[in-house]
């Protein structure tokens, strides 16, 4: 308990530092970091490289090891922008970082229909900072997935919960908490682009094979709520972000889970293509193949674990 309070305390103290300085300075310290990250061999890079070739395997040499700076720059930003979103004011973030906002008026047609809200966030650009803009206008609940530091938990409880959502943790009573929110006529986010457990099915994203989560889809299909696929786009030269509302794909409700799966990617990869060095390429999404092995180096074969997956 000892450690886990000196780590809390640690970590909370560098993001209330970094809550200080003005967005131009931790961009340009997210710089300074992703190009460190860039120059030194590191797990990120390799991992950040790999799903570079991957996706964009048509793309020149070149322009892959441009593709792979520019995104380990925008994950040093990514990082350090963390402190003033759990610390600063929610307010006076939105006001002061968010520029410009596309396709709301879809979310004022779809809450309409009184059967709640469904936004899917990629890990794109600044996503903790579209939970702020939505809760300012709509109860939300959000789901996440606890981290593995069980320590720093509260931290990011905390920090998300200060503009008002309601933060589950993705189970079975993290679902049911989802379902009464829409029954409700609230509002719920979802990250729709993490590796789930269980037998899911695999479902194109850049082409290629991607273990992909039907939790979405079964909740959209449950609860017949409409489904915006949401993302928040960093701006050059720290002139903040460009908030975009983007209607998911028919299928998305779909009963067929290959089918809702297809269009889960599919709304992923139109939030990516607006700008692909924002995405977090540094996450293994591909680890799980239908063969069972990982194309990243080192891992060699890797075995597909068959949980039960939870069913809303």
């Amino acid at each position: 308990m000892a450690v886990r309070h000196w780590k809390t305390r640690s970590v909370d103290g560098l993001l209330s530092f970094f809550a200080l300085l003005p967005l131009p300075a931790l961009h340009m310290l997210g710089w300074l970091v992703g190009h460190l990250a860039y120059i030194v061999p590191n797990r990120a890079r390799l991992i950040a490289a790999t799903n570079i070739n991957l996706c964009f395997p048509s793309k020149p040499t070149a322009q892959q090891r441009r593709l792979l700076r520019l995104c380990l720059v925008e994950t040093g930003k990514t990082a350090l922008e963390i402190g003033p979103i759990f610390k600063r004011q929610p307010q006076w973030l939105t006001r002061r970082w968010v520029a410009d906002v596309f396709g709301a008026e879809h979310i004022e047609a779809s809450l309409e229909h009184g059967k709640g809200l469904i936004f899917l966030a990629p890990h794109f650009g600044c996503w903790e900072l579209l939970n702020m803009w939505v809760a300012e206008r709509r109860p939300l609940t959000a789901l996440y997935r606890p981290p593995r530091q069980r320590s720093l938990e509260p931290i990011l409880l905390a920090g998300r919960s200060r503009s008002g959502v309601h933060m589950l943790p993705a189970g079975t009573q993290g679902i049911r908490g989802v379902m009464k929110a829409l029954h409700a006529g609230e509002s719920v986010g979802i990250l729709p682009d993490q590796e789930p457990e269980g037998n899911e099915p695999f479902a194109p994203l850049f082409g290629q094979p991607a273990k992909t989560m039907t939790l979405a889809s079964r909740v959209a299909y449950k609860s017949q709520a409409p489904v915006l696929f949401a993302c928040a786009r960093r701006l050059p030269a720290a002139k903040g972000f460009e908030l975009h509302f983007i209607p998911a794909d028919a299928d998305i409700a779909n009963p067929d889970p290959q089918l809702a799966a297809a269009a889960v990617n599919r709304g992923v990869e139109a939030c990516v293509r607006l700008a692909p060095e924002q995405y977090q390429w540094t996450y293994k999404r591909f680890a799980t193949q239908p063969d069972g092995h990982s194309p990243y180096p080192g891992r060699g074969k890797r075995r597909n674990k068959r949980k039960t997956a939870t069913r809303a």
